[in-house]
């Protein structure tokens, strides 16, 4: 008998800053969404959301290119908005790569076990979990509620941690999602760095280290042995991508604070 993800392994990813909102369906339901303990929150981030992206300096708050006004504009309407399952309304790099929205039904029930998807606006949610398409970074500091990350760092531990006890956290979050929750003692944390290797000199990439990290989620999502149940046996899985995805893995050691580093190394 196969062991499940949900007791097994979390892994925990950053929204994507694109995002594609879905044409057709009800509105966000709050009391439909997974971790209902953070719905006074959700809902007083989707307040003051709405009422800040509606002033003049809107894009200036939220940290925003003038280009992108028009998804400003869409944050007024998103109590109205419809909404579809996160998987496909996360859109990315890092999500193309771990393509959630095309994973069989049985992949997707353990992706939904195990998968956490951190935002600024809902605090965490799992794939299958209805939302709309909305603008708003986990470091900005939104009025009426203050720094996201400090918000949501008050409310999500008592949510996580009881998941993350004695499981393998793998998390490939950047920093401003890092910053909203840490894994408790009991947890085995691994953080999951990418590194580019170019005539024998290493280099941290950005743009393929989204690309990567959604390879490995994709990779922990369908294959079909018995998920890892520690960070050695997390190197040993992604060992598997030698050769094609990857040039390397490289596991770091134990640390006494903060989570152990695996490095994954592409060309």
């Amino acid at each position: 008998m196969r062991a499940s993800y949900s007791r097994a392994v979390l892994l925990l990813l950053p929204p994507s800053e694109g995002k594609t909102a879905p044409r057709r369906g009800a509105p966000v339901d709050l009391d439909a969404l997974s971790s209902p303990a953070l719905n006074p929150l959700r809902a007083k981030v989707l307040d003051a959301l709405v009422e800040v992206s509606a002033r003049p300096d809107a894009a200036q708050v939220l940290g925003v290119s003038p280009g992108l006004a028009d998804e400003v504009t869409r944050n007024t309407r998103l109590r109205e908005a419809p909404a579809a399952p996160a998987r496909g309304v996360y859109t990315g790099v890092l999500y193309a790569a771990a393509g959630l929205a095309g994973l069989t039904p049985a992949q997707r029930r353990r992706a939904a076990a195990c998968v956490r998807i951190f935002s600024g606006l809902w605090g965490v949610v799992t794939p299958d979990d209805a939302v709309p398409a909305y603008r708003l970074s986990g470091g900005v500091d939104l009025p009426g509620i203050g720094p996201l990350a400090a918000a949501w760092r008050a409310a999500l531990p008592d949510v996580l941690d009881a998941e993350a006890q004695g499981a393998l956290v793998v998390d490939g979050r950047s920093a401003d999602y890092v910053a909203m929750w840490r894994p408790p003692a009991g947890a085995d944390w691994v953080a999951v760095r990418v590194e580019r290797e170019l005539a024998g000199r290493r280099s941290v990439v950005s743009h393929h280290a989204k690309h990567t990290r959604g390879v490995l989620a994709r990779h922990l999502l369908t294959r079909r042995a018995q998920p890892p149940r520690d960070a050695e046996a997390l190197a040993h899985a992604a060992g598997e991508l030698v050769g094609t995805a990857l040039l390397g893995v490289e596991l770091g050691d134990a640390r006494a604070r903060g989570p152990r580093t695996l490095t994954l190394v592409v060309g």
